[in-house]
């Protein structure tokens, strides 16, 4: 059971940055951002998840079972994120590369507190145990004060992971994949890092989302580990029969001259090898969506919609669904994860060429965060565009790719890395 009561706030920004001042106290934390985007599928303006009452964090072989499991025990609202590397629950197969932040694979919590945003408006949905905190808590929240800016970030040594030669052949690797007719397409990472690194996470976070705002931000702590996120890209979503899958394949850069702006991003629009892309991961995630559809209710809402974000332009296509009340949320994820987008096509063959040849384990990078709430819905964006960092260890990182296809060229999809990593090598360097 959960006790709600709401409050009218004047400045959203400033409640904004109290509540997530506030927040740095708990162990376990999920902020999800919308950052005002008027998303079609969209629920809240932002919700805020904190102190957790039962958790779930596993590594385990089934752990989608395990998920399934908690979520109908819990019965509640549960936050958290999902690891890319789940995919060995899945399918045969493995994750042997560097893995420099060591998330668990799996880890969702049942939250005593929850604050949602909605316009001007401040709801607290607090379980039973904290409801008694309700007034308190607003009364402290509004008088936290933001402290200055912390200016010790300066001095951050970004390494790259893979040499520009080296990703430059490895690219070609994936043609000659392509050529030989074994995938399509496959999204190929690069990591960029830092080791004994002392951040100020939160401090990350805000000057992350200052440099790109997004419709999937999310700043989340789970003990010593980190993410800070302004992803562009919704995985998955459920609304009540509706499944909504919202994939990225394309990018452009932006330019702060408004005649050459509309020019990128009306040549990404009619790109026939960005086109390309984004067409191969739609039919993916239509394929990904019937194993769990009513037959027939697969369906494509956008096809390639060029969307323009602070630091970049992004084709984006919408791909929708229909299931049986009775079909589980959870099989509904494990059917389609890891996101296309994130894979190649075909999907299993992708996976495979991904881990041959990137140097880094994914990790929490290109898995999801979110929630599932009591009525069996749920929301989880895609984490790209994001810092990762394990404060145990002192360890930053951050990783960016493209999609190879038939029709890239090395040097190219290089620049598109470097194009996508721009706001975290900013954000870091503040």
């Amino acid at each position: 059971m959960r006790t709600a009561k709401s409050f009218k706030i004047d400045n959203i920004p400033n409640f904004k940055a109290q509540l997530l001042e506030w927040s740095k106290k708990f162990n376990d934390i999920v902020w999800l951002d919308s950052n005002s985007f008027n998303q079609t599928y969209g629920q809240y303006d932002a919700i805020l998840a904190v102190d957790a009452l039962t958790v779930l964090s596993t590594n385990s072989t089934s752990a989608f079972e395990e998920l399934k499991g908690y979520q109908n025990e819990i019965n509640d609202w549960i936050f958290g994120h999902l690891n890319y590397d789940l995919k060995n629950s899945i399918e045969r197969l493995s994750s042997s590369n560097f893995d420099g932040l060591d998330f668990p694979e799996l880890q969702m919590f049942q939250p005593k507190r929850m604050i949602f945003l909605e316009a001007d408006t401040i709801i607290f949905k607090y379980h039973e145990t904290a409801k008694h905190l309700i007034n308190s808590d607003f009364k402290i929240i509004s008088e936290t004060e933001i402290p200055e800016e912390d200016n010790s970030l300066k001095n951050i040594k970004i390494q790259s992971r893979v040499s520009k030669a080296s990703y430059l052949d490895k690219v070609n690797q994936i043609l000659n994949y392509i050529h030989r007719g074994d995938i399509y397409e496959a999204n190929f990472c690069q990591e960029f890092y830092a080791t004994n690194t002392k951040i100020s996470p939160l401090t990350i976070y805000n000057h992350l989302n200052k440099i790109s705002k997004s419709p999937f931000a999310s700043f989340v702590k789970i003990g010593d580990k980190y993410i800070m996120s302004a992803s562009p890209e919704r995985y998955l979503a459920k609304r009540g029969n509706q499944i909504i899958s919202q994939p990225i394949k394309g990018t452009a850069k932006r330019s702060v001259n408004h005649n050459e702006d509309y020019t990128l991003k009306h040549n990404l629009k009619v790109n026939s090898k960005e086109r390309s892309e984004n067409i191969m991961i739609v039919d993916l995630v239509r394929n990904d969506l019937s194993h769990t559809a009513i037959k027939g209710s697969v369906e494509v809402k956008e096809l390639c919609e060029v969307y323009s974000f602070d630091q970049v332009h992004q084709m984006i296509s919408t791909i929708s669904s229909k299931v049986e009340d009775s079909t589980h949320p959870v099989d509904i994820i494990s059917s389609t994860f890891p996101m296309g987008s994130m894979t190649g096509a075909p999907k299993i063959s992708a996976m495979k060429i991904i881990e041959e040849l990137e140097e880094t384990k994914r990790g929490v990078y290109s898995g999801a965060v979110g929630y599932f709430s009591p009525s069996n819905d749920f929301d989880f964006n895609v984490i790209i565009r994001s810092i990762l960092y394990n404060d145990s260890n002192k360890y930053v990182s951050f990783s960016v790719g493209s999609a190879i296809t038939s029709k890239s060229i090395p040097n190219l999809e290089y620049d598109e890395c470097l194009i996508k990593a721009k706001a975290m090598y900013l954000a870091l360097s503040q």
